[in-house]
């Protein structure tokens, strides 16, 4: 831990100056250095802050409309907190607010990177937090009571807040491996050839990161690849491509997705992990009219239905395009035996005759400098998994 660095307390200090001070007082309590920067859009800071960009951004600009002034003083924030970060000033941040302070807290902590402490207290915290925590590290604290002044009730929340960031920040651990990584993407329906890949590769010297391809996991893997953690991609899964299409329950990834990663040369084995079917929220009791017809796995509030043939050619299509972008760094390996638990002869999705329609679009569909190969075997099989780790760690050779 830097004993110089400081830990940013960013908040609209114009409606919530007296709870960031209060964060920022039991942060100084603690004995650690804090940076106070107010974004506040309606006027200054009710304390002395260290930053206050509302009379570098609002009033200096003289921006009235609110949508232009969040976005004017977001903007501002952003590269102040980069180019601390980056000159080793600051090394945590934390917020709090409602609705609007918690947009504006957490788009500011998303420039920070994987591992930087980011604590948002936020009135808000219980709803659907998918869009504002995304695919970073950001550590969501729900108030309870809302944020108008300290009280007995809210300054508890707050002081733990701050317990909270200093403790984060004062982390003794320390990564040993040196080792090269790998990122993994699973999700459950191939969980077994998951934990049997990444078993294999770490026999051969990998460390194995892997992320559930849940449509949020696929771009953290995508973002933290762009940013240079890892040296291989083994796409064990790519049903997120499948609830994309369907809006199923692993939705959510973006146009990057399987795509090139920006500036860097990272080969990636690609397997249709899951691109048998999509997982969407329903039960026995509630299976909607259009699906009825469809071979479906039950399993709990979530079922998964088997694509159909449009669907299935569609997929093939779409994936061979994104991997026509990258001809030198792909290649795919396909498990002709299934691509699920439960697609598996006699399993309640299986339909060899569906996995070859997408075989022979993807093979239609893709560049044929791409190598494609298939084995006479199961996702989940011992031997597909042993196979996968092999070419992965050819891939990753030297030439």
């Amino acid at each position: 831990m830097d004993q110089n660095a400081a830990i940013a307390v960013v908040g609209t200090f114009d409606s919530k100056g007296e709870e960031h001070l209060f964060i920022k007082q039991a942060i100084e309590g603690r004995g650690l250095k804090t940076l106070s920067i107010n974004v506040g859009t309606k006027s200054p800071s009710t304390f002395p802050a260290d930053l206050d960009l509302y009379g570098e951004v609002i009033k200096g600009e003289n921006i009235v409309d609110r949508d232009e002034a969040i976005e004017a003083i977001l903007t501002r924030a952003r590269e102040v907190i980069e180019e601390r970060y980056e000159k080793g000033e600051i090394f945590g941040i934390i917020s709090a607010g409602g609705g609007t302070g918690t947009h504006i807290g957490t788009s500011i902590m998303r420039v920070l990177p994987l591992g930087v402490p980011k604590v948002m207290v936020s009135t808000v915290a219980s709803r659907d937090m998918a869009k504002i925590v995304g695919t970073k590290d950001i550590t969501m604290m729900h108030s309870v009571v809302d944020l108008l002044g300290v009280n007995s009730i809210s300054g508890g929340v707050l002081d733990r807040a701050a317990g909270a960031v200093c403790g984060m920040v004062q982390n003794q651990w320390k990564a040993q491996s040196k080792k090269k990584r790998v990122a993994l993407t699973m999700f459950g329906f191939i969980t077994k050839a998951a934990e049997l890949t990444k078993g294999y590769l770490e026999e051969m010297g990998y460390e194995v990161i892997a992320f559930h391809a849940n449509g949020t996991g696929g771009m953290a893997m995508e973002e933290l690849a762009a940013e240079g953690y890892f040296q291989g991609i083994l796409d064990l899964a790519t049903h997120e491509l499948a609830d994309e299409l369907t809006g199923g329950y692993c939705r959510g990834i973006g146009p990057e997705r399987l795509e090139p990663v920006p500036r860097r040369d990272i080969p990636r084995l690609v397997v249709p992990g899951g691109l048998d079917c999509a997982v969407l929220e329903f039960t026995r009791e509630t299976i909607p009219d259009q699906f009825r017809d469809r071979k479906i796995f039950f399993y709990d509030f979530r079922s998964a239905i088997r694509l159909n043939e449009k669907e299935t050619r569609f997929l093939a299509g779409q994936l061979a395009e994104k991997l026509n972008k990258n001809i030198h760094n792909v290649k795919a390996l396909i498990p002709v035996r299934g691509w699920s638990e439960a697609d598996q002869e006699g399993g309640p999705l299986y339909d060899p005759g569906m996995s070859d329609s997408f075989v022979q679009t993807f093979r239609q569909s893709l560049n044929p400098r791409v190598e494609i190969k298939e084995a006479d075997l199961h996702i989940n099989d011992p031997a597909f998994a042993k196979l996968a780790a092999t070419i992965m760690d050819e891939m990753l050779q030297p030439e």
